[in-house]
């Protein structure tokens, strides 16, 4: 385990499986910037150890995955405002490079800069008791950061009646399959399981292999279609040999798929 204030980090290598906990419940696992910091530690020891395949990103207490930004204290941005951050670099594992698989397992509310985790994740899962909004606008503020990743997983209209509403509408954990938003929903009490469940799947395979299909999918939403495909067949090049090594040149054979 990590020393963290603010998150826990646990490994299984048997699974091949970082865990990353969101540990504030106590402010409803806002994030502040110790919080941002210590994310991207855990994100780059995620990236760094090879006995590590894939990860969850999951929350602790009862009533929320995370309300986005601690408002009740400075953040601490620099006094000339062109130096000021997004907090987003730092929470986000693909800023850090990370290219390792991320499940997300959202519970409860899921509001603001929380999209932050939730847009960046490659598999999000949530419980059945989960919603998510989007309170900027509530508030007074500008919603402009956390929708630009949420339309490349929802659309733009789906986006923007989030940001639009505010805290008068919540997207339940049934909707947010249908817009897909996430992509299975449990209930509550097997959600952490089922994430790490997840990853154990995602984690037994060549890591080669999945990084390279996570780095060639997240980027090719960067480019135009043709220079994507170009760039794709790059990786398959540096991965294919790699991956199609350590399974021995051949598929793997397949018992009992689950099905979804």
């Amino acid at each position: 385990m990590g020393s963290y204030a603010t998150i826990t980090y646990d490994t299984d290598y048997d699974a091949k499986v970082a865990t990353v906990t969101l540990d504030r419940p106590e402010c409803l696992n806002a994030f502040d910037r110790t919080m941002c910091h210590e994310i991207a530690d855990a994100w780059r020891r995620v990236k760094d150890d090879a006995k590590i395949n894939a990860a969850v990103l999951r929350a602790s207490g009862d009533r929320a995955f995370s309300v986005g930004l601690d408002v009740t204290k400075d953040y601490g941005q620099p006094a000339d405002v062109w130096n000021h951050e997004d907090p987003g670099e730092l929470l986000s594992a693909k800023w850090q490079k990370l290219w390792k698989p991320v499940i997300c397992a959202v519970h409860g509310m899921c509001t603001a800069g929380a999209f932050y985790f939730v847009n960046e994740a490659d598999i999000v899962i949530c419980s059945d008791d989960a919603t998510f909004f989007d309170s900027h606008v509530s508030a007074g503020m500008v919603s402009a950061l956390e929708p630009v990743g949420m339309m490349r997983r929802i659309g733009l209209g789906q986006t923007l009646r989030m940001c639009l509403t505010g805290n008068d509408e919540r997207v339940s954990a049934r909707t947010a399959l249908d817009i897909g938003l996430v992509t299975e929903v449990v209930p509550r009490g097997e959600l952490w399981e089922r994430a790490f469940e997840l990853a154990s799947v995602v984690a037994a395979k060549p890591s080669a292999a999945t990084q390279g299909t996570v780095r060639a999918i997240w980027e090719s939403l960067d480019r135009p279609y043709r220079a994507a495909m170009d760039q794709g067949l790059i990786y398959t090049r540096l991965g294919n040999p790699i991956g199609m090594a350590e399974t021995g040149g051949r598929p793997p054979r397949v018992e009992n798929p689950r099905i979804r």
